[in-house]
C-alpha cells in the first residue's frame, strides 16, 4: 500500500465507524495530504472524492490532469469549464444519490455556494464536518513529514543569514524582501510560506507591518520574518537585529524576547498543555515589565498549511503529543523604540522538544 493510501485508509476507517457513505475533501492542504498533489483550483472544483463503498479518486479541473497524473497513484477525473462539476461527480461515482446517506465535507472550507450546490445534488443526504478527523491526522506528523520540514527550515535559517548580508545604507525594505524570494527560489523554494516581511525602526513594532520604502537606517532595530515551503511543507523563522548599533533599551527588549523564547522551548514536552507553554514565555516578558507589550499567543501549529492546529495560546488546554510542530514567537512592540520578535519551530519529541530552526539568537549588531 502506497503512502498516500494508508492515509486514506485511516480516514475510510473513520468513515466505517461513523457510518458516512462518502467523503469530498477539498481543502487545497487536505488534498495534497491525502494525494501528494497540491493545486489551487481558484473558482473551480477540486477534491479527493472518497465513497465507503468503491474506489476513491481525484476530481481536478481538466487543466491540472498532467500535474495530478505525474504525483497521485489514484485515478484522476477531470471536468472542464463548461462543466456541471457537481453532476459530472455524481456520474462518475455512478450510484443513486438517494442511497447516499451520509457525507463529509469540509464545513470550514466549503463554501456557503458550493455547499448549497452539492445540496442539490444529494437533497436527501446529512453532511457531517470531516475537518476533526482530519486535523487529528494531520497534527502529529510522520518522518517523511518530518524530513520535509526540517529541510524547509534549514532554508529558512540560510534565508535569513541572506537577508542580514544585504544589509547596506540606503536600502529599503522592499528591496531585501525581493533580494530573500529571489535566494529562497535560488535554491529550490516552492515558494515563500506567506508575504515576507522586513520592517525597520518604528515599523518593527508592527507584529503584521508591511515592507515599503522605508530605508534601513543606523540605530534601527530590523526584523525578518520569512517561511519558506519545500516540497509542499512549511517553515517560519523570525530573528530581529540591530542595524549599527543599540541603545540600553533596545538590548533590554531583545534580552527578555529572547529568554522567553528559550523559556517556552524548555517548557514543551509531551503531555504538557498548549497553555503552559503560552505561560512560560509570557511570564518572563511580564517579569521584565513589558507584559502589555506581547499582543499576541507564543505560536501556532506548522506543516502543509503556515497556520494550522495547535493555537499555542494561554487558554488552549490541548496536551501536546510527539510529532506536533508549531512556532514559539514571543515579541516585544514599543512603538518609541521598535519591536523585537524571536521564533523558532519546534517538535515535540516523545521525551522534549527539537528546535528545527537553528539561525543564531544572541543579539546581532550588523555593521553599518
Amino acid at each position: 500500500m502506497s503512502y498516500y493510501r494508508a492515509r486514506i485508509s485511516k480516514l475510510l476507517a473513520w468513515m466505517e465507524t461513523a457510518k458516512i457513505d462518502l467523503a469530498i475533501v477539498t481543502s487545497p492542504a487536505n488534498v495534497m495530504y491525502l494525494t501528494g498533489f497540491y493545486g489551487d483550483p481558484h473558482e473551480r472544483w477540486m477534491g479527493v472524492v472518497v465513497p465507503r463503498q468503491g474506489e476513491p479518486f481525484l476530481y481536478v479541473p481538466v487543466l491540472d490532469r498532467n500535474k495530478a497524473e505525474a504525483v497521485c497513484d489514484l485515478p484522476v477525473h477531470t471536468h472542464g469549464d463548461e462543466d456541471d462539476a457537481v453532476r459530472l461527480l455524481l456520474e462518475l461515482l455512478g450510484c443513486d444519490p438517494a442511497g447516499i446517506g451520509r457525507i463529509a465535507i469540509e464545513k470550514t472550507h466549503m463554501s456557503v455556494a458550493r455547499s448549497e450546490q452539492v445540496q442539490a445534488h444529494f437533497s436527501g443526504s446529512i453532511f457531517v464536518n470531516a475537518e476533526e478527523r482530519l486535523t487529528a491526522m494531520r497534527l502529529q506528523k510522520d518522518e517523511q513529514e518530518l524530513a520535509l520540514m526540517r529541510r524547509a527550515a534549514r532554508l529558512a535559517d540560510e534565508a535569513v543569514a541572506f537577508a542580514f548580508s544585504q544589509i547596506v545604507p540606503g536600502r529599503m525594505e522592499y528591496e531585501i524582501v525581493q533580494a530573500i524570494e529571489s535566494f529562497a527560489k535560488r535554491q529550490g523554494a516552492d515558494r515563500m510560506a506567506f508575504d515576507t516581511m522586513v520592517l525597520a525602526g518604528e515599523k518593527s513594532a508592527l507584529p503584521h507591518g508591511a515592507p515599503g520604502t522605508r530605508e534601513i537606517r543606523r540605530g534601527d532595530l530590523l526584523l525578518i520574518d520569512l517561511g519558506i515551503v519545500w516540497q509542499g511543507y512549511c517553515s517560519d523563522i523570525t530573528r530581529t537585529v540591530a542595524v549599527g548599533e543599540a541603545s540600553d533599551r533596545q538590548r533590554a527588549i531583545y534580552e527578555a524576547v529572547r529568554k522567553a523564547n528559550e523559556a517556552a522551548i524548555a517548557a514543551v514536552k509531551p503531555g504538557v498543555e498548549a497553555a503552559a507553554v503560552d505561560r512560560a514565555a509570557r511570564d518572563v516578558i511580564a517579569e521584565a515589565g513589558f507584559a502589555d507589550s506581547f499582543t499576541h499567543r507564543v505560536g501556532h501549529g506548522l506543516g502543509i498549511e503556515i497556520h494550522e492546529p495547535p493555537s499555542v495560546h494561554g487558554k488552549n488546554g490541548q496536551r501536546l503529543l510527539p510529532g506536533t510542530v508549531f512556532t514559539i514567537e514571543p515579541g516585544i512592540y514599543l512603538a518609541d523604540v521598535g519591536g523585537v520578535r524571536i521564533e523558532d519551530d519546534v517538535l515535540v519529541t516523545e521525551s522534549g522538544a527539537e528546535v528545527l530552526t537553528a539561525y543564531p539568537k544572541e543579539l546581532q549588531i550588523l555593521p553599518f
